[in-house]
């Protein structure tokens, strides 16, 4: 029997479905995601618990007149498969391949960028707003605000302002109870207490204004569009609470929301996660960082962690599980994250405040007005620094050297290995009279051996790795591995030099020195933004102390990189080992 699914090549397709077939077509379109998800990689959970949701909304709505924004993006898979790229789908987060996430210029169905979460209510306002003024009447504005991503301040500063209008938006609250790990806070325990139909009175979001309809069964395709064209005309702000299982329809995936919202490859019939190499491997950063802390905080009683709902990723889970009462999930709250490690520092206790580098750029204020100007001793663990790979520009952490190297009071350090990211998290927590941040990239680092005893840093100071004579490279964090490997391609001892920076902020100016001395070409080496980075400090220096001396950077250029694995995003900023290789090749050359 032939798929529905094959006949479908957008929505308009779709609409010429009965609404006895539907419920066929989510069982295909669920088929559909998994077998790619299986083998090509991706976000797996969120897109399969909104399954019948994405059909029923481009089944009842006239997308792309109507606007449609998914928050968080990931939930869009099945979306984007209904929208004209279902022959491209196995693409999905490769290089040259459509984004996974939302994508403005990738499809006219792709009404926002939504890589981050908790935009998608201020997004839609503004859309109905623009409707509005351009006395547009008839137009239909929906926002989908799943995986926990209302919790956030942002979402509620939408719905604030929603509330006292009069514009034509639904919110769908897609209520699945988890965000990548499980929900946290007083509005979860809401939630659950309106699905248990033991709620208080007072109905929050009709507090806010909004006409509220649910909770409903999101996996129920036929009461779903029913009740969205009710909706259609109902006049002003409202939102649908509808309740949804993440993974729904595979077994594994439902069993463990955890692990399979990126699951990897799996067996697309049993689930079953596939077994990697059982080759011994250095460990990941974010476990180094992980396991350090539960280390550290068992024998100094004032340390406490904190994440912004990523304690799986980050792997703070260590000492959530260890020590449940000093490590806190603040549900997907940046800002929140960094004000409350402010106030935890001046009451005396050293907060490791660990965020992914990307998204303390939501935070930005907070690390200035509230650590910063106070001169806090805030401990910043920044994870998935640099170029993070197929999650693309919405994830990179390229920028946080940048943005905060020009912050006063702030120290800046990028570890090249383990030993150094347990060593300045030692150092750290011993007392700093003010904030430091330590970023460091997602995956595994270079040493097996790793656990070894602890030594303090000294504040600003660099490690030379080898002596030379002509060029000097300078690299910071674990970029210099990469340097490593092409000296020893190189094979010029003499001539090339090699230098762990360290520190962003602030610089060893007496090392700088000795090179500017010492070499006549100096290269530096980022996996960060070239604009205000590590490299434009080191030309800063040469500047102020008028060195005249050549000095080359390799950074990420003023644009935002692809998606694609990270040995390909580096091919892409031109940091990659072949481009380093060939540059250094022809600078020797030139030196002879």
């Amino acid at each position: 029997m032939e798929k529905l699914l094959t006949h479908i090549g957008s929505p308009k397709d779709l609409k010429k479905l009965s609404l006895d077939e539907l419920p066929k077509l989510a069982q295909e379109l669920r088929e559909f995601i998994i077998d790619i998800v299986a083998t090509k990689e991706g976000h797996l959970g969120a897109s399969l618990g909104v399954v019948e949701l994405t059909i029923a909304l481009h089944y009842v709505f006239d997308t792309p007149t109507d606007k449609l924004i998914w928050d968080v993006g990931h939930q869009a898979y099945g979306h984007k498969i209904l929208t004209g790229r279902k022959e491209i789908f196995d693409t999905n987060r490769q290089l040259g391949g459509i984004s996974g996430f939302p994508k403005r210029s990738e499809s006219e169905y792709d009404d926002f960028g939504t890589g981050h979460s908790s935009t998608a209510i201020s997004a839609i306002l503004g859309m109905a707003m623009a409707s509005k003024l351009n006395e547009d009447f008839t137009k239909q504005h929906i926002a989908v605000v799943g995986d926990a991503s209302i919790a956030s301040g942002m979402a509620f500063e939408g719905l604030n302002h929603l509330g006292v209008t009069d514009v034509n938006a639904l919110i769908v609250l897609n209520d699945n109870a988890i965000g990548i790990d499980p929900s946290v806070g007083a509005l979860k325990k809401y939630l659950t207490n309106v699905k248990k139909g033991t709620a208080k009175d007072e109905n929050i979001f009709e507090c806010l204004n909004l006409k509220y309809s649910g909770p409903l069964d999101g996996h129920d395709v036929k009461a779903l569009v029913h009740e969205l064209q009710r909706l259609k005309s109902v006049e002003g702000p409202k939102l649908l609470h509808i309740i949804t299982t993440k993974g729904k329809g595979l077994k594994k995936a439902e069993e463990d929301q955890v692990v399979y919202h990126a699951p990897g490859k799996f067996d697309k019939i049993t689930g079953e996660r596939l077994k990697k190499s059982q080759e011994a491997e250095p460990p990941k950063y974010q476990d180094v960082f992980g396991l350090t802390l539960v280390e550290l905080a068992e024998k100094n009683k004032k340390i406490v962690g904190i994440t912004p709902a990523m304690p799986t990723g980050s792997s703070l889970k260590y000492m959530m599980d260890k020590m449940p009462n000093r490590a806190f999930d603040v549900g997907i709250a940046e800002q929140h994250a960094v004000t409350l490690a402010a106030g935890m520092a001046t009451q005396g206790l050293i907060p490791f405040c660990n965020i992914y580098s990307t998204f303390l750029q939501r935070a930005y204020d907070q690390v200035i007005h509230d650590v910063a100007l106070q001169n806090l001793p805030v401990i910043f663990c920044l994870d998935r620094a640099g170029l993070v790979g197929q999650d693309g520009p919405t994830h990179h952490g390229v920028f946080d050297m940048a943005y905060l190297r020009c912050i006063p009071n702030l120290t800046v350090f990028a570890p090249m290995n383990e030993m150094e990211l347990r060593n300045i998290m030692y150092t750290a927590q011993m007392g700093l009279k003010g904030p430091i941040a330590i970023r460091y990239p997602r995956g595994r680092g270079v040493t097996l051996d790793w656990k070894n005893k602890f030594e303090p840093i000294e504040i600003g100071t660099a490690r030379c790795l080898q002596e030379g004579s002509k060029i000097a490279i300078l690299s910071i964090g674990h970029i210099g591995n990469e340097v490593v490997r092409l000296l020893e391609a190189l094979n010029n001892p003499t001539t090339l030099g090699h230098y762990d920076m360290r520190f962003v902020k602030p610089l060893d100016k007496e090392t700088l020195r000795t090179i500017f001395k010492k070499y006549d070409h100096i290269i530096t080496i980022e996996d960060g933004c070239e604009m205000g980075g590590f490299g434009s400090a080191v030309l800063e220096f040469a500047n102020e102390e008028h060195w005249t001396k050549s000095v080359t950077i390799f950074g990420i250029q003023d644009q935002f990189v692809a998606q694609g694995t990270i040995p390909e995003t580096h091919q892409l900023a031109g940091i990659d080992f072949d481009t380093l290789h060939s540059y250094i090749k022809s600078t020797l050359n030139q030196c002879d």
